[in-house]
């Protein structure tokens, strides 16, 4: 039998099948397939050899600094679709056929070498494609399994098979396996002489290349196959589908015969010429340029601008702020030196507003202090129901009759058993349950806390019983004609001389509810501190010795805040301090009695006044409108700016214009004058109210624009509460826009 020998002169060994049967592979022309077979038909992985892969150095080589001619993407294409297509060898094909005469049997390499150089030298002269394989390694024959052979149908070679058949490269060791799919490192040389690798792209996509067509990227990169990268390695002797690149005969003899390792992702990035370097720049340069623009467009902002004080705000000033300049705050008195009014200019500015018909009936007079003229009156002389404006009467009693620094005790005296002490009121209603420090609706008022140490370090704590002594007042504990729900109210309580925080319920609120004993809670909680239980009323031992006292805040500042605020419970108080320095009882007849007393004394004619109670809660009460205008004539009585000395009088009722209301700005007048037919009212109007069922009153004083001081008292029976008090505050608020000549 006759042996074909290969390419390079080797001989082709046989091979033994499973049978024991000895086959050989003749190069067969009918063994390669053609380039149009159908891939479905081909076999999935060609036989193995056992022979030694031929020596790289028996390879021609291209000689230095010639350049190799690439294949365009078409043929490159074809070449790859080609080598996909392989037939198997016919001694393959033949075993696929007679089953039974030993099974598959392993084909030697040679089967699958390419025809050799003299049968290759018949063909056309085409352009001859070198490559080139990786270094030699050590020559150890792989056994290979059979792999199991799928019939084929035998076709016949076509004309274009031989030319561009690549020859099968040698077998490489596993570590020294190429990835599939991927193409072998091609030595590019330089003009200096110096060689790199580089990728050659393959006629298809392979896995992390480029697709058909696309260029090679710069660079090296990592194979995919080798193990440990990033895919499984090629079978061993697996066609190579791509191109190789021929280098120096003189590449391997310097080189290790192990692969080039391809380098890592950090060597292509820096390849690439800086691409990621100037995008990463413009980026930041982009960003940088959008926060420049942002800033300026947020400081350019009128808000922004003038927070910060910048150059441009619109508000940032033109020029140096001036010099600081010393300056005295203080109130100038009306001066009666100013154009006085005339009756018929004040009839002229308020006779239409008085016949208001919201008004119904109205009652009022008009008086200039500085002369005592009486400008303007309609049943001025009529007793009405003066409501709330009766606290006119009683505290300007209490100033006449009461030292202004007066102020009411509160006092713990020891009882007549051992261990017992007696709480004796005084008629401090305003005395505080909060700790010191705190501040109840009543400012400047004494706290139980001082009161209950006092008591304890006299004693040394030994309290058993506490008592009440309420007999500084007397009689009933409500006014006549008062209604039922009156007491206890958010405006009323109970009429007795000791209590804590006005008889509220809240100290901090004066709407809250009051309490329906308020000295009965105070004896609770004085007890409760003291550690001691609560006894009953008593009147306390005469000459006891003191165990401890407080003091309310003067009577000037409980007229003030009786007249602010109106407080009702602090107008009974003030009338029966009066009852008690005019030596009248305490009660609500001895409180009405005293004031009238006092006023008559001073020069107020108070013939047709009658007054049930102090606090104006009576709808049975009836002033007439001049009795509440000369009281408030004669605290407004002019000194002439100082000039002259004023009277005795009017020194003492001078807090009475101090405590009243300001028109849109403190007490019971803050949230009137806000329309604006009165507005012109606010802020120059002082005058105290007073309100009932059907009944609406203001007495005061206003400042005229040619600086004129004018009393008032206007009394109205209208139906409808809002709108009769928003006629009042008209009329006031003309009087203070007018000359009135």
């Amino acid at each position: 039998m006759s042996i074909p020998t290969n390419a390079g002169g080797e001989s082709a060994s046989p091979t033994t099948g499973e049978n024991g049967g000895e086959s050989t592979s003749t190069p067969d022309d009918h063994s390669w397939p053609e380039a149009d077979e159908p891939a479905d038909e081909r076999p999935s992985q060609p036989a193995q050899s056992t022979q030694p892969e031929q020596s790289a150095q028996s390879e021609p080589v291209t000689p230095v600094g010639q350049r190799q001619q690439r294949s365009s993407p078409e043929q490159a294409q074809q070449a790859n679709h080609s080598q996909q297509t392989q037939r198997v060898p016919y001694s393959q094909e033949w075993q696929s056929q007679h089953p039974h005469s030993g099974g598959a049997s392993h084909v030697s390499r040679a089967s699958h070498a390419p025809p050799s150089q003299s049968s290759q030298s018949s063909q056309p002269s085409q352009p001859q494609r070198r490559y080139e394989s990786p270094p030699r390694p050590p020559q150890h024959p792989v056994e290979q399994s059979p792999a199991p052979q799928q019939p084929v149908e035998r076709q016949s070679p076509g004309p274009d098979a031989w030319p561009h058949r690549s020859p099968a490269p040698p077998r490489p060791q596993p570590s020294a396996v190429p990835p599939a799919g991927r193409q072998a490192w091609p030595q590019r040389i330089g003009p200096d002489g110096t060689g790199e690798q580089q990728a050659v792209p393959s006629g298809g996509p392979t896995h992390g290349g480029p697709a058909h067509g696309a260029p090679a990227a710069h660079g090296r990169q990592r194979p995919q196959g080798v193990e440990g990268h990033h895919g499984p390695a090629r079978p061993l002797g697996a066609p190579d589908t791509g191109t190789q690149a021929v280098v120096p005969a003189d590449a391997h003899a310097s080189e290790p015969a192990t692969p080039t390792d391809p380098p890592d992702h950090e060597s292509s990035a820096a390849g690439d010429g800086g691409r990621p370097r100037r995008r990463r720049l413009l980026v930041a340069v982009s960003v940088g340029v959008v926060l420049l623009l942002a800033a300026g467009v947020t400081l350019a902002l009128p808000p922004v601008s003038n927070r910060l004080g910048l150059p441009w705000a619109p508000n940032a000033p033109l020029a140096d702020p001036p010099e600081p300049r010393d300056v005295r705050l203080a109130l100038s008195g009306a001066s009666a030196s100013g154009a006085a009014p005339t009756p018929q200019g004040v009839a002229a500015a308020i006779d239409g507003l008085a016949s208001d018909s919201d008004l119904g009936e109205l009652h009022g007079s008009v008086v200039d202090p500085a002369t005592g003229q009486v400008l303007w009156e309609r049943g001025a002389d009529t007793p009405a129901t003066p409501a709330s404006t009766t606290k006119v009467l009683v505290s300007a009693a209490a100033l006449l009759a009461l030292d202004h620094d007066m102020r009411l005790p509160t006092r713990v005296v020891e009882g007549a058993e051992p261990g017992t002490v007696v709480l004796v009121g005084g008629g401090d209603v305003t005395l505080s349950s909060l700790p010191p420090g705190e501040e109840s609706i009543f400012p400047g008022a004494a706290h139980l806390d001082d009161l209950v140490a006092q008591v304890k370090e006299a004693t040394g704590g030994a309290v058993e019983r506490v008592e009440l002594d309420l007999s500084a007042y007397t009689g009933p504990e409500t006014g006549a004609g008062w209604a039922p729900d009156d007491v206890p109210s958010t405006f009323m309580v109970k009429v007795q001389p000791a209590m804590l925080d006005g008889g509220r319920t809240d100290p901090k609120n004066k709407a809250s509810m009051g309490q329906s004993d308020p000295a009965g809670n105070l004896a609770e909680e004085f007890a409760e501190r003291l550690g001691a239980e609560v006894g009953g009323e008593t009147k306390a031992p005469e000459n006891a010795t003191v165990l401890g006292e407080v003091w309310s805040a003067p009577v000037d500042e409980l007229v003030r805040h009786t007249l602010v605020e109106s407080d009702n419970l602090l107008g009974e108080v003030l009338a029966r301090q009066v009852a008690a320095a005019e030596d009248r009882e305490g009660s609500f007849d001895g409180g009405a009695a005293a004031t009238l007393d006092v006023l008559r004394r001073h020069g107020v004619d108070v013939s047709d006044v009658v007054l049930h109670d102090g606090s104006g809660l009576s709808p049975r009460n009836s002033v007439p409108a001049s009795t509440l205008t000369q009281v408030i004539q004669l605290a407004a009585a002019d000194d002439d700016g100082g000039v002259k000395q004023l009277d005795e009088v009017t020194a003492k009722l001078r807090p009475l214009l101090i405590g009243m209301p300001v028109a849109g700005g403190s007490g019971t007048l803050a949230p009137r004058y806000d329309e604006e037919a009165s507005e012109s009212g606010r802020g120059w109007v002082r005058a105290k109210t007073g309100t009932l069922s059907g009944v609406h009153t203001l007495a005061g004083v206003v400042l005229t624009e040619d600086d004129r001081v004018l009393a008032f008292a206007l009394m109205s029976d209208g139906k409808d509460q809002n709108k009769a008090r928003a006629a009042l505050d008209r009329i006031a608020a003309a009087l203070r826009g007018c000359g009135c000549r």
